[in-house]
């Protein structure tokens, strides 16, 4: 009978660089069999218990973690092996090393973003490379994971409206910042499915086509109004869009 591994992938962001690494990780093994639990956003000490207790009760649990904060991180690995759950955290000592060799900082662009997800973090928003701003569900998140992974410091806000914007990104005029845009009906039919997933069928202005369309133009007009370039990502998969963005960041950098 082939032993079955449950792997606990833990994050404080999306989850989405953790979910990539172990799909690289488990290729490199030809019998890995595994039953598999993921847990994005997770922030706090109570959130973690939660999720070792469980791991405890099973046969062979696996953590693996993307945890920004240190205090977090070290609580997770102290924790873990007060329990005897095999854990690993998949960045921070590979950075270490890596940086121990070269003799150099690390950049830390994939837990600059990861920690300036979805608005997270704005007291230092300035020490961004790019900043994405647009309204929910105009791939953000994802397009600033990729960015990360090319070395660039991305944070993304979601847009509510222009007070929602820090003052430091508004009055900026050094900062990279991006606007996305979508096409409404494409935005409703992501969102729709989106709070299908979640099994949240209740009406809201989240999913009315008339009040998406009215997000869509004000955001295209903050972003006018602050001469912003704008990047539609309606047809556009995340690596184009990214590639995009990464020749805004040239031209600008080029530019002074």
């Amino acid at each position: 009978m082939k032993n079955t591994h449950q792997v606990f992938l833990i994050s404080d962001s999306t989850g989405e660089t953790l979910d990539r690494i172990f799909m690289a990780l488990k290729a490199q093994f030809n019998n890995f069999n595994y039953d598999l639990s993921q847990y994005s956003f997770t922030r706090t000490e109570n959130q973690i218990s939660t999720i070792l207790n469980n791991a405890k009760k099973q046969e062979s649990p696996i953590i693996l973690y993307t945890v920004v904060n240190s205090k977090l991180a070290k609580f997770l690995a102290e924790e873990a092996n007060k329990k005897k759950i095999p854990c690993f955290g998949v960045l921070g000592d590979l950075i270490l090393n890596f940086s121990k060799i070269l003799n150099q900082k690390a950049t830390h662009a994939i837990q600059f973003t990861m920690n300036h997800d979805d608005g997270n973090s704005t007291e230092d928003i300035k020490e961004s490379d790019i900043i994405l701003i647009g309204v929910s569900r105009t791939s953000k998140t994802p397009t600033s994971i990729y960015l990360a992974n090319k070395g660039l410091k991305t944070s993304n806000i979601p847009l509510v409206n222009e007070m929602n914007i820090p003052s430091d990104v508004i009055n900026s005029n050094t900062l990279c910042v991006v606007g996305l845009v979508t096409e409404a009906e494409r935005l409703f039919d992501i969102r729709r499915n989106r709070l299908n997933s979640l099994k949240e069928n209740e009406a809201s202005d989240y999913t009315n086509l008339e009040k998406i369309r009215d997000e869509v133009d004000q955001s295209k007009k903050i972003f006018k109004k602050n001469k912003w370039p704008v990047i539609d990502v309606t047809r556009k998969s995340v690596e184009e869009t990214a590639a995009s963005i990464i020749k805004i960041f040239e031209i600008r950098n080029k530019n002074g």
